[in-house]
């Protein structure tokens, strides 16, 4: 029988298995997007979560930080290449939603 703790699965939902990482990957997408852009797309999400949550997958690899030495201090953020290998699944993820969502709509529609 398998070592459940060395299971892939485990792995990558110890690394995006929380609520904000896959949404935080998600807005970063292709693009380099400043802390407080970032912050201002994800509604609900407190500046103190935003940040340890960047903070841990910057650990990972997931996604790159760069600080410049400027007044006012500015911070980039954009993804790795294991960030980047992360978006095909999100975008399905995305799909997925959207249509569990319809569903529900016309769930209540019949209702």
């Amino acid at each position: 029988m398998q070592n459940l703790n060395s299971c892939p699965m485990i792995h990558a939902m110890n690394i995006i298995g929380n609520k904000w990482s896959p949404i935080i990957i998600y807005a970063i997408g292709d693009r380099t997007i400043r802390f407080g852009q970032l912050a201002a797309l994800i509604d609900n999400i407190s500046r103190k979560v935003l940040a340890e949550q960047l903070k841990s997958l910057e650990n990972e690899g997931v996604i790159n930080r760069e600080s410049f030495a400027e007044i006012p201090p500015r911070v980039e953020y954009s993804l790795t290449e294991k960030g980047v290998d992360l978006l095909p699944i999100l975008n399905q993820i995305c799909a997925w939603g959207s249509t569990m969502q319809e569903e529900v709509v016309c769930e209540a529609i019949l209702k």
